[in-house]
């Protein structure tokens, strides 16, 4: 059982050796002659580095297309470094199931009533994966991963200061967001710098995870404190954005976090905590969150209206839309309509209720049946319990090897469940300033990989990146 588990997981596949065959693989390295020449290459991770923190750094801020502009920077050096790679590029099981996902929205692609559309959608998906791609071969570097979070939590840091300003100042508010007969119809809902409270709350979960990680791993108390108000500003915007969905996926991280640090910790504890933490921490927090439900009438009215059906106004539009979106399925069953925003947006109309349109599924699961079908869709869960099973099995030697590195895999892999779940009930991180985020949230965890050691016989040149 335990076997066919791991064949399932691509968990033991000894992907060098497919290397060594593989006629596609050959690519790399074609130009590596011309890169020991050049003077400029000798910084080519730090320039990789550079060029990915600048994703990270203007994404809030800027314009879609020019977020576009800069991934197909990153892809063309991608390609670059790639051609002159003078190593053995490493290859994980999460890179194996990016490759196949990439490969399924090809073939959605190429079948698609809406071929153009699927087109620009199809571009848009592969400089995401070039991102994801050179972000985790970037990312075994130690120097240049801090630099790279860092530079993202200071940035997240800045969005959610001007959050937590909108909340006490007010703020225009750009929709209803509110359903208008509800108590809270005129209750302000921050969205920063990114004009939407949901696509706020999805931004800030990854920013919550790795604030609250670097707690352990920054030394000095100067960082040390910065790391806590991070942690702590993050939280308070998440919770001003009146998220919904946003709050259950941040209760989802909590308890990730805690029974991650807890394997993490366990054989540091005495008996006594061994055996009770986690039931008096999980009982402490489950106090807390009931105090907070009677005290606080604002957190209570949102919550309590998910469970409204279609008498709150979200409720119904998202209800409307999903019903729109089987129709799509039924039709398209197999490989999906194509993927990308336009080729939703020729598709939908011609199946949606006339009061209701929309921009996507308004669920990341149901938008992966629409775009590329049932096919997709298996492929995306196959993707997801990859990446958790490679993320749990590097924590495992991270643990026993006592390097600290770890906590920034429990982070990760955190962050990747609360986004999976907030992923249920809406598509924000479809938008490209949280779609980036969770590409590189996935880097993170395919940038450990213990598969490493065992190929470094016949690669000397390989280092492991610790």
């Amino acid at each position: 059982m335990k076997s066919t588990w791991s064949t399932i997981m691509l968990s033991k596949p000894r992907l060098y050796q497919w290397q060594k065959g593989s006629y596609l693989y050959r690519f790399a390295g074609r130009l590596s002659s011309w890169r020991q020449s050049s003077w400029l290459f000798q910084w080519s991770e730090a320039i990789g580095a550079c060029l990915i923190s600048i994703v990270f750094l203007l994404a809030p801020f800027v314009s879609t297309s020019l977020i576009g502009v800069l991934l197909i920077a990153v892809a063309a050096y991608w390609i670059l470094t790639t051609a002159t790679a003078s190593e053995r590029i490493i290859i994980t099981p999460v890179h194996v199931l990016v490759f196949l996902y990439w490969c399924i929205a090809t073939i959605a692609t190429a079948f698609s009533p809406v071929k153009s559309a699927a087109l620009s959608g199809w571009v848009t998906l592969t400089l995401y994966l070039i991102l994801f791609s050179f972000s985790a071969q970037i990312l075994r570097s130690p120097k240049l991963f801090n630099w790279i979070i860092t530079s993202f939590l200071l940035i997240a840091l800045v969005v959610s200061s001007y959050g937590v300003r909108q909340e006490f100042f007010g703020v225009q508010q750009l929709a209803t967001w509110n359903d208008p007969t509800s108590v809270l119809a005129n209750d302000t809902r921050v969205y920063s710098y990114l004009g939407n409270p949901n696509l706020l709350g999805g931004y800030l979960l990854p920013a919550i995870a790795l604030s609250i990680a670097v707690i352990f791993i920054w030394r000095g108390w100067i960082q040390k404190t910065l790391a806590v108000i991070m942690a702590g500003v993050n939280s308070a915007c998440l919770y001003f954005t009146d998220s919904r969905g946003a709050w259950l996926a941040m209760a989802v991280l909590i308890g990730a976090l805690l029974l991650l640090f807890y394997f993490w910790w366990r054989e540091y504890l005495p008996h006594f905590w061994q055996v009770w933490l986690l039931p008096l921490v999980f009982g402490s927090l489950a106090g807390l969150l009931l105090v907070a439900f009677i005290s606080l009438e604002p957190l209570r009215l949102r919550l309590m209206s998910i469970f409204a059906g279609r008498e709150d106004s979200s409720n119904n539009f998202r209800i409307n839309v999903w019903e729109a979106c089987f129709r799509i399925i039924k039709d398209y069953p197999l490989i999906g309509i194509g993927p990308g925003n336009d080729a939703f947006n020729q598709i939908y109309p011609r199946y949606m209720n006339s009061r209701y349109p929309a921009l996507s599924a308004y669920s990341v699961y149901l938008e992966h049946v629409v775009e590329m079908g049932y096919l997709g869709l298996g492929c995306f869960l196959w993707l997801l319990a990859a990446t958790f099973n490679h993320g749990i099995r590097q924590l495992v030697r991270l643990r026993s090897e006592g390097n600290k590195r770890g906590i920034y895999l429990i982070a990760a892999i955190a962050a990747t469940a609360s986004l999976a779940f907030h992923g249920f009930v809406d598509t924000v991180w479809y938008r490209p300033q949280v779609n980036t985020i969770w590409w590189l949230i996935l880097a993170i965890i395919a940038c450990f990989y213990d598969d490493v050691e065992n190929s470094t016989e016949n690669h000397p040149n390989v280092t492991n990146g610790k």
